[in-house]
């Protein structure tokens, strides 16, 4: 085979074959094929796309690029969940002790925050002490034991997909859905779950911004996974403002104490328990949403689920007294306070506004390899469709750093407020699987 010939295959619309598709990727990882022409491949795919079977053997090739787990030693069905990232996305942190307290296994393997989304292994590191940095067997034995593990993915899981990760980075490219979903699925199928549920974030803090991109998306991740094995059902949730009311890793996971103490906010209760239900159904604990969410409802009600995620931060040597007393979070030296300059309604919010302004503070990563500040972010007073009077705070920043009045100037403007009060959005968009 010649890369020039599948590149212009590809330009004129064809689909590869698995076996085309397959040498591409072994060669493109032993260093065979230039980054140049993988370049050129990559753009040929972003205007002409891939058909389901293709997409299905482009995710299994880079899969197998790498180690694939093997899962086989932990008893019963392994579940895991998958958002596609947005702001104050703090779910896998309290789903994890709902399906654990179930009795559901769930080998969870996360990602880091980059630019104005958050990584759930970020904020588990603002835990004093805890360690996503478990081997295998450590991984494995968690799970056998108590049902749930979250750790980061070692350098051996699907090298293929970081290396093209970081062309379509600098090639423009990253927007492409079948080389979204190919990234996504390659990584998750590599963890060795039998079946995943897939949060697909759509609106403007989000990589989809609207409801047909969010569905094509949620497509293509459900038909690649089925199509390697992989029972898959996605949800689309709405981040056209930010879930919960915080953004930052400490603040968040205060968050998550609260909603485990029957407290958080309505929406982080609500999406959480929609996730559980299609979980359970999947991992066959059940047939019936309705029972499965009233399951995942009382887990979060009775104390089950608090008592897991104290066994979890326990397990990775973090300091489980957080939960007791969140007051033991990193916190920061600043707050300061953006207040509203009109009176009305709060109609929209610029939810990536907020992110960004989260970053900037410290709370996330502008490239690869930034610090973070753990204590960094900020607390939502107001959402679509609350009231606002003239000098109502709106947010306020947790900050180490000096006041910075383009921040402050950014996350004031990322408020719109009307005089007529809207609809507040609705937080389950669809399901698709």
């Amino acid at each position: 085979m010649r890369m020039v010939d599948l590149i212009a295959k590809k330009r004129d619309g064809g689909a590869l074959r698995k076996e085309e598709i397959n040498w591409m990727i072994t060669e493109y990882v032993a260093g065979t094929i230039p980054d140049y022409q993988m370049s050129a491949f990559l753009m040929a795919v972003y205007f002409k796309g891939m058909a389901d079977d293709e997409m299905a053997n482009f995710a299994a090739a880079m899969l197998h690029s790498g180690t694939v787990l093997d899962l086989s030693a932990i008893p019963g069905t392994k579940i895991d969940k998958h958002s596609t990232g947005g702001i104050g996305d703090k779910i896998s942190l309290v789903l994890a002790p709902v399906m654990a307290a179930l009795g559901v296994n769930v080998p969870m393997i996360s990602g880091r925050g980059l630019g104005f989304t958050g990584g759930t292994l970020d904020k588990l590191e603002s835990i004093p002490g805890f360690n996503v940095n478990l081997s295998t067997e450590q991984f494995i034995k968690q799970v056998q034991e108590h049902h749930e593990a979250i750790i980061s993915a070692n350098d051996d899981v699907a090298p293929a997909d970081k290396r093209l990760y970081a062309l379509r980075d600098v090639t423009a490219t990253v927007e492409s859905i079948p080389l979204i979903a190919g990234s996504i699925m390659s990584k998750k199928i590599s963890s060795g779950i039998d079946a995943l549920v897939l949060d697909v974030k759509v609106g403007n803090g989000a990589f989809m911004k609207t409801q047909a991109d969010g569905e094509k998306l949620a497509k293509a991740l459900v038909s690649i996974g089925e199509a390697n094995g992989v029972k898959c059902k996605a949800v689309l949730s709405d981040m056209d403002q930010p879930l919960g009311i915080t953004v930052g890793n400490a603040l968040e996971v205060a968050e998550t104490v609260a909603t485990l103490n029957g407290r958080g906010p309505k929406d982080v209760h609500e999406l959480t328990v929609a996730l559980a239900a299609q979980m359970l159904v999947l991992a066959g604990k059940t047939d019936s949403l309705e029972t499965a969410a009233s399951l995942a409802g009382d887990v979060l009600r009775d104390g089950r689920a608090k008592r897991a995620f104290k066994q979890l931060i326990t397990d990775q040597g973090g300091d489980a007294s957080i939960v007791d007393n969140p007051m033991l979070l990193p916190k920061a030296a600043h707050r300061y306070q953006v207040k509203a300059t009109t009176s009305g309604f709060v109609t929209a919010i610029n939810a990536q506004a907020l992110g960004t302004a989260a970053m900037q503070l410290g709370a996330g990563r502008a490239k690869a390899g930034d610090k973070l500040d753990m204590a960094a972010g900020l607390v939502l007073h107001k959402k679509i469709g609350t009231p606002v009077t003239a000098g109502d705070t709106l947010v306020t920043l947790h900050s180490n750093k000096p006041e910075n009045d383009k921040i402050n100037a950014a996350v004031q403007a990322a408020f719109t407020i009307g005089s007529d009060k809207p609809e507040k959005p609705k937080l389950i968009r669809g399901l698709v699987g």
